[in-house]
């Protein structure tokens, strides 16, 4: 039970500090769409490579933050069932949920999306628009990288589940969902 607990804590002081790093995205990105906005209706001026930077920062924001979001149990859920019941059938459900998609998915994720990011370094790949931002294979690259992450925390949330499921009073330093 140690190295589980070991591994639930080394997986959230590093999702952790990865989330606290891609907050900081949010303003970039919130002060670069002010910035095209001021100057599209301003100076009526318009720049290809500022609004693939606008959507380069939402994906990084949107994939690197994946796995703190999963950590603090913030994601979307629409759940008619699941906030009524007692911690152990959500922790059997997070756990059964887990390893029936969410770690499946990962793994299939990470292994389809490695021919692709490959390809684009390669190839070099650049923003096909002129104008545009160059090193897109870059990005690309963040597409394993993020679910690896992701798959390292649902694993942790497995584990958290599994705790909470069979121990009566979990000792894990981390909060448990």
């Amino acid at each position: 039970m140690k190295i589980i607990t070991a591994y639930i804590n080394i997986v959230t002081a590093i999702n952790k500090k990865i989330g606290n790093a891609v907050s900081w995205l949010s303003l970039i990105l919130v002060l670069v769409v002010c910035y095209d906005v001021i100057v599209r209706y301003v100076v009526r001026e318009s720049s290809v490579a500022l609004q693939e930077l606008e959507w380069h920062l939402f994906a990084l924001l949107f994939m690197a933050g994946a796995a703190v979001t999963l950590q603090l149990d913030a994601h979307v859920r629409v759940d008619l069932f699941y906030t009524r019941l007692t911690k152990r059938k959500k922790a059997a459900i997070d756990l059964a949920g887990s390893l029936l998609f969410l770690i499946p998915f990962c793994l299939l994720v990470i292994y389809s999306s490695f021919d692709f990011v490959k390809f684009s370094f390669i190839v070099k790949e650049t923003s096909p628009d002129a104008g545009g931002l160059p090193a897109r294979y870059i990005l690309k690259a963040f597409i394993p990288l993020s679910f690896f992450f992701l798959l390292l925390e649902g694993i942790a949330l497995a584990f958290k589940s599994y705790i909470i499921i069979k121990e009566p009073k979990p000792y894990i330093k981390s909060e448990i969902n």
